[in-house]
């Protein structure tokens, strides 16, 4: 909203000048703003000469700047009773709407006038400020030209102007046009050098465009007193954390904490305690940051920064329903609050409430249109409800000479952001090169996820799976079952029962071995960066053989962009019967190894991941052999629906075959998004 200027003294030494000395006190009271004491004045005033014209008007624009702009529209339409067509009582009659933030009904009324008074700079003004705060900013920018074509170099139009652009500025980046938006906020030095609600704005487009480097020297430019120091080092922390350098954010943040201790001002005070908190939070420094929360309740406990933070906190440390709570306390304080809404959204993100959350970026849009954040937020969670096809082509070779090709569609289709269907067909051929074994296998399945309750999903799947080897064929139920569910913060457990079909090589798809795969798998995250994950599976074989499988892995996330995690797995396997001659079926099977897994950015749209382990292996008592596996690939984002994954992978680690056993893997895999929103979008806009 763009400041408004009042003209009396404009208006009144035009008319009547500095001799009215009776009334010359509440001039100067209205111009120092100290509108209840000028309302008090001319009220007395009035007392004696009821019909002051002058006085009338003063009085009137003491009440509305006062705060009862309602009650100065009565007066002034009043006035204009009694003194039809008077410009100066028409002024403030306009001017009152503008108070009251009613400027659509201004609009027509300052048309009417400067219509009739095109050289009047108090009209033409007020129009240009009229359609600035209609948001109607190329049209105010002309008005405010004319003005200053009137009078030029007047303060208040050039202040004017500077608003305006302002305004217009932000427009365009939140239309994303941030080159229109970095030249409107330049164009304000030239009235007004080194404005600093200019460099604050540029400095913020700077941050949104990632222009890191170009933030921080704006910032920097800001930085000419001891007050403004404080408030660039608290943007340069921001910059900083979004330059993924969260160390050096904390470093200058804790420099602003120790700055702001010494000049005692208390709304900068805040602003540097609550950047610093949120410094140590990027560093998962949770405890401490606690702490500081903690402290900082005891002075400023209702606060909407406090409550901000403390739903930061929650986030970062896996509690989102208390979030929620305290983005609720932050909307109860002020409901147009965009980090309420839009955090709150978030929130309800992370406790797997899906249609709230939506319901949450709606209203953040009906506030603050076309922002960018929330615009993004609804398309990430579109992304996880569109229907899609999902195509994994792989070519596989191992040292037996067996070669595979196998391709595999899914097609995926939500009905709702609790029930979704899939369809899916794989087909593998296989053989093997010495013994000219030949196989395939054709496996067509449907299934659906439903999730009866938030962060606990059933998933079913079924179908059939039809192998041929030489003239012979069998066809064979499949069956795949999980309970997904995250019985404590941070803990994720899944079950699950599958029927399969070993279709690993020729020779064991001709055997038709049937395997029953009772399993958990249990993953436990910590705040301090480490976490276990656990994966065990008792088998039963339709060659009533049996096998136990358990594996477990320590890891440590070292970096998180790119992320970096290093940790020691350990594998153990036993079979109940020992069929060397058929498969890899040792009584007693070990291998631990130490590993790495680094993701990362190459590009906007293009990402990495690279990961191998190595190690030692030991099938029964036979001495240790060195294993070693590795991966990588490449994925990129061709389009907003359409996206490739290129991968290959090694690993000589015992498997299904026999020890000294040696695997290579090179495979596509595609996403298709096939609708550009979800199939209910339009029930959950509604």
């Amino acid at each position: 909203m763009l400041k408004l200027y009042t003209l009396c003294l404009f208006l009144f030494l035009s008319f009547y000048g500095m001799a009215q000395n009776p009334l010359q006190p509440g001039f100067t009271l209205l111009e120092n703003g100290s509108f209840e004491q000028a309302e008090t004045f001319f009220e007395g005033y009035l007392s004696d000469d009821p019909k002051n014209k002058t006085a009338l008007i003063c009085y009137g624009r003491a009440v509305g700047l006062s705060g009862e702009p309602e009650k100065a529209t009565e007066l002034f339409a009043d006035l204009l009773k009694e003194y039809p067509g008077d410009f100066e009582i028409q002024i403030n009659y306009n001017e009152s709407f503008l108070w009251d933030k009613k400027f659509e009904k201004a609009e027509p009324l300052y048309a009417e006038l400067v219509e009739a008074y095109p050289e009047n700079f108090g009209a033409v003004l007020g129009y240009a400020n009229t359609l600035s705060n209609l948001k109607k900013y190329k049209e105010a920018l002309e008005w405010v030209e004319k003005a200053l074509v009137i009078q030029p170099g007047n303060p208040s139009a050039k202040t004017s102007r500077k608003y305006m652009r302002l305004g217009y500025a932000n427009a365009y980046v939140n239309a994303q046009n941030y080159k229109k938006g970095e030249s409107l906020l330049k164009e304000i030095f030239i009235d007004f050098p080194e404005d600093k609600d200019a460099l604050l704005n540029l400095a913020n487009l700077y941050l949104i465009t990632k222009e890191v480097d170009q933030a921080k020297a704006t910032y920097q430019r800001l930085a000419t007193s001891s007050k403004d120091s404080i408030t660039a080092l608290n943007g340069i922390a921001l910059a900083e954390h979004i330059g993924e350098n969260d160390k050096q954010a904390l470093v200058v943040a804790t420099t602003a904490k120790e700055k702001a201790k010494t000049l005692g001002d208390e709304a900068l005070m805040e602003k540097t305690y609550d950047r610093y908190v949120q410094a140590l939070i990027w560093n998962r420094k949770y405890n401490l940051a606690k702490t500081e929360i903690t402290t900082l309740e005891t002075k400023y406990a209702d606060k909407n920064w406090l409550y901000a933070l403390k739903a930061m906190h929650g986030l970062y440390t896996g509690s989102p329903k208390k979030s929620v709570a305290n983005y609720d306390a932050i909307l109860k304080n002020d409901s147009a609050s965009f980090d309420g809404n839009l955090g709150k959204a978030n929130a309800l993100f992370a406790a797997d409430l899906i249609v709230p959350a939506y319901q949450a970026a709606f209203g953040t849009l009906k506030i603050f249109k076309d922002q960018k954040d929330a615009i993004g937020f609804i398309d990430k969670l579109n992304i996880s409800f569109t229907p899609t096809i999902d195509e994994h082509l792989a070519y596989t070779f191992d040292n037996g000479k067996n070669v595979a090709i196998s391709t595999n569609t899914t097609a995926t289709v939500p009905l709702s952001t609790k029930f979704s269907t899939n369809l899916s067909y794989n087909y593998r051929t296989t053989e093997n090169t010495i013994t000219d074994n030949k196989a395939s296998s054709h496996v067509l399945s449907a299934g659906f996820d439903y999730k009866f309750l938030p962060k606990t999903t059933f998933k079913a799947v079924a179908g059939l799976n039809k192998s041929s080897f030489d003239t012979e064929d069998y066809t064979q139920p499949v069956i795949d079952v999980k309970l997904l569910l995250q019985p404590f913060k941070l803990q994720n457990l899944e079950l699950g029962y599958k029927r399969e079909i070993q279709n690993f090589n020729a020779d064991l798809i001709e055997r038709e071995i049937i395997m029953n795969h009772l399993g958990l798998n249990y993953n436990l995250g910590t705040n301090f960066n480490l976490g276990w994950y656990t994966q065990a599976i008792h088998t039963t074989q339709s060659d009533n053989n049996t096998r136990n499988l358990l594996f477990t892995s320590l890891y440590y996330n070292v970096l998180r962009k790119p992320a970096l995690k290093v940790g020691l797995n350990y594998q153990y396997l036993s079979f109940a019967e020992q069929l060397p001659t058929i498969y890899f079926s040792p009584e007693k099977y070990q291998a631990v190894e130490v590993f790495a897994d680094l993701r990362g950015d190459i590009a906007k749209n293009t990402q990495y991941m690279m990961s191998a382990a190595t190690g030692l292996q030991q099938v029964e008592d036979d001495p240790n052999t060195v294993i070693f596996r590795a991966e990588a690939g490449i994925t990129h984002k061709f389009s907003k629906r359409f996206s490739g994954n290129l991968y290959g992978k090694y690993s000589n680690i015992a498997s299904a075959t026999a020890a000294g056993f040696e695997f290579t893997e090179i495979g596509l895999k595609l996403k298709w998004l096939i609708t550009k929103k979800p199939l209910f979008y339009k029930r959950i806009v509604q």
